[in-house]
């Protein structure tokens, strides 16, 4: 199906506020090669105001800053033991110290900020340029794992409705937007979360695929019960009905939050030009898709015929 009959690019999301006239709010993730947590965080502070909090050698908090709260760590649950305290290897804090220098020219550190009003998230472009000028790189994978940018998006409405018009537009849209992110690099490609099962792909867009929240979340975890998809929605579901996904998944790292946690783009902090916006433009195509109910369904009628 032509690109163009899929959807429409547009440059702002179609349902601006949430049910109670709040504006909508996106927060960011950003992982980045080069500075170590102590050092990025002292130099976003120094940039955009605000105290720094050490939660251990490689964790540490910025709050007030005029972007709003942040966090920076290494992305390695190892050098964080007071935070995971079932992992089977739990070290003490000089071990966990040390790990997380030997390992910091291989494993990213992560930037995550708190969720912004919609309107305001082409200010964080000014963060990708404090963390350029503080040393921080990389271009879209390190090894065979992808430098990701993540972004945690407030759904406009929490039901079952919603959700599924927001996963069937994805699931639509899905290869263009492995192919716009990978670039035609098959590096970057193979660094991207694996697709959706596609078993779990036809059931979804099959046209008359409505289930309430209950059914949506055990078809989801039947099909999905991993962290690592594109388009992750554990966190949702978990903050919706946690015992459901803790009963299932125990022992996974799933931080449950109202919000779509789209984990597909990458970050190319080495490209001078490169900004977070991009990726936000490609999202707004789900979003636009999802919020077309007519189309969105004519769409899966047309794609069910094809399997």
């Amino acid at each position: 199906m032509n690109d163009l009959a899929i959807a429409t690019e547009t440059s702002s999301a179609p349902i601006r506020t949430a049910p109670g006239g709040a504006i909508r709010r996106v927060g960011v993730e950003i992982e980045f090669m080069g500075p170590s947590a102590r050092v990025a965080a002292g130099v976003i502070a120094g940039a955009l105001g605000g105290s720094i909090d050490a939660e251990d050698a490689h964790a540490f908090r910025i709050s007030g800053t005029r972007l709003g709260d942040m966090r920076i760590e290494t992305d390695l649950r190892y050098v964080h033991p007071q935070r995971h305290p079932n992992l089977g290897l739990r070290l003490g804090h000089r071990a966990a110290a040390w790990l997380g220098a030997v390992v910091s020219p291989f494993v990213p550190r992560e930037l995550v900020t708190a969720p912004l009003p919609i309107d305001r998230l082409p200010e964080l472009d000014g963060l990708v340029d404090i963390l350029r000028d503080a040393g921080a790189h990389g271009r879209g994978a390190v090894l065979l794992d992808s430098l990701g940018l993540h972004f945690n998006i407030d759904p406009p409405r929490l039901d079952a409705a919603t959700i599924a018009a927001f996963l069937k537009a994805f699931l639509i849209v899905s290869e263009r937007l492995r192919r716009d992110i990978a670039q035609g690099r098959r590096r970057l490609a193979h660094a991207l979360p694996p697709d959706y099962p596609q078993d779990y792909v036809r059931q979804v867009l099959a046209p008359d695929y409505w289930p309430d929240l209950p059914d949506l979340t055990m078809d989801y975890l039947a099909a999905n019960p991993t962290r690592d998809r594109a388009l992750d929605l554990l966190p949702l579901l978990a903050y919706l009905d946690d015992e459901r996904i803790r009963s299932v998944l125990p022992h996974e790292k799933i931080g449950a939050r109202p919000a779509f946690h789209y984990r597909l783009p990458q970050v190319h902090l080495s490209d001078p030009d490169w900004s977070i916006m991009p990726d936000w433009h490609r999202w707004l195509v789900v979003e636009g898709l999802a919020s077309d109910l007519e189309k969105l369904c004519a769409i899966g009628r047309a794609m069910s015929a094809c399997h």
